[in-house]
């Protein structure tokens, strides 16, 4: 750790009102998608200097769960849709080298150079697989993005181990080489 930060951290209780572990507590509760998220929130609620917000969501991100952990607190309840995850998994991996998997408290990127997929268990029987294809027709199976808004294009609702199939998966494929 740098004499920088060091000294930050022990500014904090003085400068922010609060110790580097309880903004951490606070945090812990909070589910934000994005890192600016965390920072304008600590802003705006509680108002921390953005120099102090960044550093604390950057030191609580490094307490957060592993990604072992996000995946299988997604699917708390939700064990009968595990199968569906896992098998989507080494397909995308499988696309090449350049495939990143990257779970949040909610869901799961699949990222290559840009996010192309995103696997979230919306419910106790259904995963939502958002895949970004812009240009291609909403239909019957491959639906409007509902729930994912800009993220995706569009939205696959997984229901079993057998929607994962060769139409599904050419889909998948197609999100990744348009992410290059």
């Amino acid at each position: 750790m740098s004499d920088a930060l060091q000294t930050m951290i022990n500014n904090m209780p003085e400068k922010t009102g609060k110790s580097l572990q309880e903004w951490k507590k606070i945090l812990k509760d909070k589910a934000f998608a994005k890192h600016s998220e965390g920072v304008n929130f600590l802003k705006k609620e509680h108002g921390v200097t953005h120099g102090f917000a960044n550093t604390i969501v950057t030191l609580s991100k490094e307490d957060n769960n592993s990604d072992e952990d996000l995946v299988s607190n997604q699917y708390k309840g939700k064990e009968s849709l595990l199968p569906i995850y896992e098998k989507l998994l080494p397909i995308v991996k499988g696309f090449g080298n350049h495939v990143t998997i990257t779970p949040k408290k909610g869901s799961v990127s699949v990222i290559r150079k840009r996010q192309f997929a995103l696997i979230k268990p919306a419910t106790k029987t259904r995963i939502d697989l958002g895949l970004k294809l812009p240009k291609k027709p909403i239909g019957d199976r491959l639906g409007d993005s509902g729930p994912f808004g800009t993220m995706c294009t569009h939205r696959v609702q997984l229901t079993s181990v057998d929607d994962v199939d060769s139409e599904l998966i050419s889909w998948m494929r197609e999100a990744y080489d348009l992410a290059e």
